[in-house]
């Protein structure tokens, strides 16, 4: 099981929000390249990045910080604002590893569809949902469309990476929906990555055992317990080995 920490992006800034709220904005720190270089001293492989202000615009705009972090030689997965084929070149020409694509991907199966012709286990799609309903556009909207029923049609199109956030528990550290991150594993047919609500060591233990009957949970994001203390990186790390 992979731990993705995370990095959210706002302005240039490393911040969090709680359950994507603009106005519930917290500022970790000026450069997110530094921080992401804590994460690798501290031997993350892996790092989870969203462009913030590209998930509201709808199209990246903290593309430079991205860059940055990539050039630590860290593997980069990065969301929000990816909704042209364009955009992902360009993603995927700045040294990033996977691109997550959000919004569009429940809106346009083809556009998926094309992008995974082209760039295989490059695209993973992001699905994010509010009472098990899809939520876009940064979280602004929701939609009619079932997690569920649009995880199984990205399977469907030979999407290999699911990232599922349950928006109730994003950013709030009271631990994630174990009941809906499962019934996401059990229809089996691509690798599932975890996020949201991480709180504590025993929310990744948790997971752990979660991979242990589901060998299809690649791992699990987690950001605002690392940046509260809550959790240790190295100590997250040496348990999902």
């Amino acid at each position: 099981m992979t731990i993705y920490p995370a990095i959210d992006i706002k302005s240039g800034r490393c911040v969090r929000l709680t359950q994507g709220r603009a106005d519930q904005e917290t500022v970790y720190a000026e450069n997110p390249a530094d921080v992401a270089a804590e994460f690798k001293a501290a031997g993350s492989g892996w790092v989870h990045v969203v462009d913030l202000d590209g998930a509201f615009a709808g199209e990246p705009q903290n593309l430079a910080a991205v860059q940055a972090i990539a050039a630590l030689g860290m593997k980069v997965q990065l969301g929000g604002g990816l909704r042209t084929r364009a955009a992902v070149e360009r993603a995927l020409g700045f040294g990033v590893s996977r691109v997550v694509i959000g919004t569009r991907a429940a809106e346009s199966e083809t556009f998926v569809g094309e992008l995974v012709q082209a760039f295989g286990e490059k695209i993973a799609v992001g699905i994010d949902a509010k009472d098990g309903k899809v939520a876009v556009k940064g979280w602004v909207d929701t939609t009619g469309t079932g997690a569920l029923e649009l995880a199984q049609r990205m399977g469907a199109l030979g999407v290999r990476t699911i990232i599922y956030t349950d928006i109730g528990t994003d950013g709030m550290l009271t631990g994630p929906n174990f009941a809906a991150q499962e019934a996401m594993l059990a229809l089996g047919t691509f690798n599932v990555i975890a996020s949201g609500g991480v709180s504590r060591r025993e929310d990744v233990v948790k997971l752990a055992e979660l991979a242990r009957r589901h060998a299809n949970l690649d791992g699990v994001i987690v950001g605002k317990a690392l940046y509260e203390k809550r959790v240790s990186l190295p100590d997250l790390l040496e348990l999902a080995r």
